[in-house]
């Protein structure tokens, strides 16, 4: 697919003359779903009723379509859909053994379900913090944390690219897996290798708002692993490999099939809708050049981002996130709490202080709106209302 080049420098910022025009356009939300939701609607309505019209409400043909389609479309052998993102790292750890008595790595810079998925398994989160650029899991910081109980990395795709897999790979092996948590990263590559492909297994999640969303709750393992494969698919039915029998415990964990059928529908879309999103990127790029107070992303070295957010760092944060929202512009922000310092991780004996680059970022940063369908005006309308409110 062809990818439009970024435009020219935004009217509203040169000229303040339009900045009434701006005011009076309409809010502009932190995600949209209708553009999407518009290109798909007929063929969820007809696999929706043919769902309706068979009764195989619980996996059956479409799920089966869905996970061949996306385990090709990532890279791997094996997709099994579950029910949710923090349902994939929980399983994927079980599929491995570990639990009790074990630890895993996991970025305090990250939405607490990489933490509690780990808990919910029966293992102990070690907690890490970040690199100071792209926010993503520091290879020193893991290295130092490493102990004789260590079973696991938990490598987080950040904001719609890769952590620096060549590094934590050197630091896997037998006794300590490499894993991903792929959330935020569909479609995401490093070095031409897509996830799943670095470490023994990834975990995503269909939450509405990924870059591959469902209608409601979703996610999924990917592995190349067969054995890996059989063990996750038996675990999410009741630890079942066949009907009525059930040779360990397991959960009730499946892919819906109603939100089967509208990832279906969607990921032939999702090469081009990450190209858009790309291309909003770059457009925001060139736009930021005339805010220097503005710190804008960076893309690690050898990584293909898919944008899954589009996150800044600004001075006065919370003073800048007011006024967007006054002038209706949807802004948000990806992650306010680091892990250490959430209420539910008390236990592990953190405090401020214990890993200052999350807790600086996490005083800094600010997603500014970026899906597939925005326009060049909304995001012209954006950093001129950022900019507005630095002044």
């Amino acid at each position: 697919m062809a990818r439009t080049p970024p435009p020219a420098r935004s009217s509203l910022i040169e000229h303040p003359d339009l900045a009434g025009t701006a005011q009076a356009a309409q809010p502009v939300p932190l995600v949209d779903l209708n553009y999407q939701h518009s290109l798909i609607a007929d063929a969820v309505e007809r696999g929706w009723e043919r769902v309706a019209r068979t009764g195989a409400f619980v996996l059956g043909e479409d799920v089966q379509a869905f996970e061949g389609a996306f385990a090709a479309f990532t890279g791997v052998r094996h997709c099994v859909g579950v029910a949710s993102g923090t349902d994939a790292v929980e399983l994927a750890l079980r599929a491995f053994g570990v639990g009790r008595g074990d630890e895993v790595i996991v970025p305090t810079n990250s939405f607490i379900a990489s933490a509690t998925a780990v808990v919910r398994a029966g293992a102990t989160p070690v907690l890490v913090d970040v690199d100071p650029t792209y926010l993503l899991l520091d290879p020193e910081r893991v290295a130092a944390r490493l102990t004789s109980r260590t079973r696991a990395i938990l490598a987080v795709h950040l904001f719609g690219q890769m952590a620096p897999m060549g590094e934590l790979s050197r630091m896997s092996g037998e006794r300590t897996l490499l894993l991903e948590d792929a959330a935020q990263a569909h479609g995401a590559s490093q070095h031409g290798i897509g996830v799943g492909g670095y470490g023994v297994a990834a975990a995503t999640s269909f939450y509405p708002g990924k870059n591959l969303g469902a209608y409601g709750d979703g996610g999924a393992v990917l592995t190349s692993g067969d054995g890996v494969a059989r063990k996750v698919r038996a675990l999410r039915d009741h630890g079942s490999v066949a009907k009525y029998q059930h040779p360990e415990l397991g959960f009730n964990s499946r892919l819906d099939t109603l939100q089967a059928v509208v990832l279906g529908a969607k990921l032939p879309f999702l090469r081009a809708w990450n190209d858009a999103r790309r291309d909003a990127a770059r457009r925001y790029d060139e736009l930021l050049q005339d805010l220097p107070m503005v710190v804008p992303p960076k893309v690690l070295a050898g990584n293909d981002h898919v944008w899954h957010l589009y996150v800044i760092r600004v001075p006065n944060r919370d003073e800048v996130l007011t006024r967007l929202h006054g002038a209706g512009v949807g802004a948000g922000i990806h992650y306010p709490i680091p892990i250490h310092l959430q209420g539910a991780f008390r236990g592990l004996g953190h405090a401020r202080g214990d890993f200052p680059v999350a807790e600086r970022a996490s005083r800094e940063i600010l997603s500014l709106p970026i899906y597939p369908g925005i326009t060049p005006e909304q995001q012209e309308r954006v950093v001129h209302e950022l900019g507005k409110a630095f002044r």
